[in-house]
């Protein structure tokens, strides 16, 4: 035992003192093996400092308070689960019925007597900035109270005293131009607030809020819009309770639950109750709404990139460790000379790997700590939130440090195997000797890559999912790894017909496998995933295509002004869109409003109503229709129902789908049927949807009292409201409204009693405008203080070419860094033939262009085998999406609305491009850096003594 402890304390001391004599090599090779340490360890303590406690999210939210209270969306009984980030009405969706807001249970009615209570009230309005508009979070809270101590951090400033006085946050001030001290405004009012302080939400650093006191912001905005015959401020209220004892308990919210409020409750969060206590769980299934399965998946997926990673360190560290050993062979020799055996040279050149790779891991920790440190204030901007600490775990950093050491470890070993086959003569006189090749490794590569093959595709066609097509490719992958040897000797085979340096260099490469092999492997993994990604990707790009809907016709536009309060500025808007762009025609339209002219047709304002279309009963899609909610459809007939014309819906983009326009409207919608530009220019309503026609008649329904409609809704019963039916042409089959389902022209809709407001343009243009002319485009708007839409119909615009442009320069540096490491073992290793090529006069460039040669036949191998390598995982993915989608749209899943929704797109389209560049300018970019940074002259070497 003390023999073996002391042999290896020997050993140590000797891998140090090579480590310390090849700073170079040692340095390199530590540094390939703790950068990924640096990685690992800095995303370790982000993700743990950015891991906030239980108790840290509850005094973020709820402050000093033992709990907030509010009305839940449900108006109804409900059950929640103890976070309060889940709740469900009692009985299920399949029985229930929305109660009547005006039913609604005041909390504070549901306090216990003597509870402290803080009002909290949010709600939003555009505010004007120093650049246009500016959508903002208008909140109401004394934050003075002491329960509101732990909610926000103060910046800078101080915190509002009276009336006419806001904080705003940082992320505000940012966007908006501010400072604190400036004067802000809401749109469509006259009143004018001051900033006095800057603030932020330590879980929410990205929000864009201001504060004030309550009873000065959002009760006299909202009474000025709607004084303005604008949308008033629609406010959430909840209330901070603070109640002593033992806090808010979980009985407490279940009584809270009985009257439809939801109760984030500190004691409850803190000391969840058991499962059986929670009414939810009874009702639905804890889990219903879990991530464990993806969060499964994600662990995997990262325990295949550790794993590949590694993989690929041992692969370009192995043939550094084996060139050490070769350099050191002479001492290895004499430690067998005297009296050392085996197991010593193995220890030695293990050691050597336990020592860089314990360096490794003390500097990538360090270095991933310190990293961290320096980057928090990024990294918490980046990820909107302060962290609750820096957090260290010493086993979590200890295991990742390990994992330097294990892969020096893993790199010295087939080094240490070699190194010690070695006789002593060999060793002694610098004879290489020559051992014959294992015939085991290529048979057990073969084996792996069927297997591996197989693996994959039964993952794709079976429900196995992704994991299992990972596992497949990645062991597929590692049998080509163990087969790379076979496959440089075969690629030997070629050098007979080549000049002289390229088959010195093939040669070399062929006669010293066990340093060739390796880069050209750990070329293959960087080459195979750049490969298997970038075949997705172009795959995924051409199904994007391919399913791509338009939205309008190409080269022809929409403008809209979403702000319905600011109707009386589309004049303006529209002026403006002349005036910038080269339009061939342009279509004013205006949308039908029921109530108030600031309503739209989604609008739940007082005073709003909405237009619907009514589709007769018979022409209903049964699968959608509200009637028939609690029917059941077999898979079979869902397919079947899919393929009847009234479940045929278009996906166009629209702000409206009914609009009153003239004929113009056609043409700026690339309409020509000769029928239906008759019709609409004679005064008569024209509908794209035949859905919505019956015997030439459409309704169109206004609906004043949109609660009660919604709740009809609800239970499959009609809407109420008054129907206007309207005779109209239907447009033939194949003309396309682009989203407009109903064009009313102006007379039509006069005569029916219809009340309209400006709403927009569609456009044609003459040509697709620039960049400046957009930019001064939205200048204008921003200096009219109008939130206008705008849309230009391009076509599809993917970004594959981008990506494949990316993940090539990718593949390739890494390619070039692989066979540039290996060039330089190459180089070091084969000092002595240099000078024996220069010995028997060789040209002093055949030394620039051998070195050029052996990095360019090993990224050539590594591109080859990694580009054949990658394809099978890309084919493995892709069929396991087919199966997806298949399944998806059998459950009743429209993946693409349109003419496209009943057929499965999948398909694998291998990127030429991305290969062709990799196969071509990858290796002649890698030889020609590696001949650029060679010496074309060497010293000659003196005569070894005899």
């Amino acid at each position: 035992m003390i023999s073996w402890y002391h042999s290896w304390i020997a050993a140590i001391r000797i891998a140090r003192r090579d480590a310390w004599r090849a700073k170079g090599r040692s340095l390199l090779v530590l540094a390939m093996i703790a950068l990924p340490i640096v990685g690992v360890s800095a995303a370790d303590l982000t993700v743990r400092s950015a891991e906030l406690s239980t108790a840290q999210e509850l005094e973020r939210r709820l402050g000093a308070a033992d709990a907030e209270i509010g009305a839940s969306s449900m108006n109804a009984p409900i059950y929640q689960n103890p976070k309060g980030d889940r709740y469900a009405p009692v009985g299920g969706y399949d029985t229930y019925v929305p109660g009547d807001k005006a039913d609604q249970v005041d909390p504070l009615k549901a306090l216990p007597a003597g509870a402290e209570v803080v009002k909290d009230s949010v709600g939003q309005a555009k505010i004007r900035t120093t650049h246009g508009l500016l959508n903002t979070d208008l909140r109401e809270v004394d934050t003075a109270d002491p329960l509101v101590k732990g909610r926000i951090t103060l910046d800078r400033g101080r915190l509002p005293r009276a009336a006419g006085e806001i904080i705003a946050t940082t992320a505000f001030l940012e966007q908006s131009g501010f400072f604190v001290g400036s004067t802000v405004s809401p749109r469509g009012t006259d009143l004018s607030y001051r900033i006095v302080g800057a603030y932020e939400l330590p879980s929410a650093l990205a929000a864009v809020e201001v504060i004030a006191q309550p009873e000065t912001l959002l009760t006299p905005v909202d009474k000025a819009l709607r004084a303005a015959d604008v949308p008033g401020v629609r406010a959430d209220t909840k209330y901070l309770v603070k109640v002593g004892g033992d806090g808010f308990t979980w009985n407490m919210v279940k009584e809270a639950n009985t009257k439809g409020l939801l109760v984030i409750s500190r004691a409850a969060g803190l000391n969840p109750p058991a499962d059986s206590d929670v009414p939810l769980y009874a009702q639905e299934s804890k889990d219903l709404y879990g991530m464990d399965g993806e969060n499964a998946a994600e662990m995997a997926a990262l325990a295949t990139v550790v794993g590949l990673a590694m993989l690929e360190i041992c692969l370009l560290a192995g043939p550094a460790f084996a060139v050490g050993a070769r350099r050191s062979r002479r001492q290895l020799g004499l430690v067998g000379a005297n009296g050392g055996d085996r197991r010593h040279i193995r220890a030695i050149v293990l050691s050597g790997g336990l020592v860089i790779g314990a360096a490794a891991a003390v500097t990538g920790t360090v270095l991933g700590i310190g990293l961290t440190v320096a980057l928090r204030p990024l990294l918490e901007e980046y990820l909107g939130l302060r962290w609750g600490g820096f957090e260290i775990r010493p086993l979590e950093l200890l295991a990742i440090a390990l994992l330097a050491v294990v892969t020096g470890l893993l790199a010295a070993i087939a080094p240490a195997i070699t190194a010690s086959r070695q006789t002593v003569l060999a060793s002694l006189t610098g004879r290489r000797g020559v051992r014959r090749a294992n015939r085991v490794l290529p048979v057990i590569g073969l084996v792996a890559v069927v297997a591996g093959a197989a693996i994959a595709l039964y993952g794709a066609v079976s429900d196995m999912g992704s994991l299992v097509v990972a596992g497949g490719s990645a062991l597929a992958e590692l049998g080509v790894v163990a087969l790379t040897p076979v496959l440089v000797g075969l690629f030997g085979r070629i050098g007979r017909w080549l000049p002289l340096s390229p088959r010195l260099a093939l040669r070399d490469s062929v006669r010293n496998r066990g340093r060739t092999a390796p880069a050209v492997a750990a070329v293959l993994a960087a080459v195979a995933g750049t490969v298997a990604v970038a075949t997705y990707q172009n795959s995924q790009d051409l199904q994007n295509r391919h399913e791509y809907v338009a939205e309008l016709p190409s080269r022809h536009g929409l403008i809209a002004v979403t702000d319905n309060s600011a109707h009386k500025e589309v004049p303006a808007v529209r002026e403006a869109l002349s005036k910038e762009f080269s339009l061939s025609v342009r279509a004013d339209v205006e949308r039908v409003v029921v109530g108030r002219a600031g309503c739209d047709s989604y609008s739940s304002e007082a005073g709003c109503g909405r237009t619907e279309l009514v589709q007769p009963k018979e022409q209903r899609c049964p699968l959608y229709d509200p009637a028939n909610r609690t029917t059941e459809f077999t898979d079979e007939q869902r397919k079947e129902l899919r393929k009847d014309w009234r479940c045929q819906f278009a996906s166009h983009y629209t702000a409206n789908t009914v609009v009153v326009a003239d004929e113009k409207l056609l043409t700026a919608l690339a309409v020509t049927d000769p029928g239906t530009v008759a019709a609409l220019k004679s005064g008569k309503p024209v509908s794209f949807s035949k859905q919505n026609v019956k015997d030439g008649k459409a309704t169109l329904r206004l609906i004043t009292d949109t609660d009660a409609a919604d709740a009809a809704r609800s239970k499959g019963e009609e809407e109420p409201g008054e129907d206007k039916v309207l005779a109209v042409h239907q447009a033939p089959e194949g003309v396309k409204g682009w989203g407009v389902e109903l064009v009313l022209p102006p007379a039509a809709a006069k005569a029916a009693g219809l009340t309209t407001v400006p709403f927009g343009s569609y456009f044609a243009l003459d040509g697709l405008p620039t960049s400046e002319q957009r930019q001064a485009l939205d200048g204008l708007f921003d200096t009219m203080g109008v939130d206008a839409e705008f849309k230009i119909e391009e076509g599809y615009q993917g970004d594959n070419s981008i990506v494949m442009l990316a993940l090539a320069i990718f593949a390739g540096l890494v390619t070039i860094g692989a066979a540039g490491i290996a060039t330089g073992l190459a180089q070091a290793d084969a000092e002595a033939d240099l000078k024996t090529l220069a010995a028997v006069g060789a040209a002093p460039r055949v030394r620039r262009t051998l070195s050029g040669f052996q990095c360019g036949v090993v990224a050539l191998m590594g591109v080859v085998l990694g580009s054949a390598a990658g394809i099978l995982p890309a084919v493995g993915l892709r069929l396991t999406d087919a199966r997806v989608m298949q399944k998806r749209l059998e459950d009743g899943y429209s993946m693409v609305m349109g003419s496209k929704s009943q057929e499965v797109y999948v398909p694998i389209a291998v990127p030429w491009e991305t290969l062709g560049l990799l196969l071509v300018a990858v290796p002649l970019g890698a030889g020609l850096l590696a001949a650029l940074v060679t010496r074309s002259s060497g010293a000659l070497a003196r005569r070894a003594a005899g």
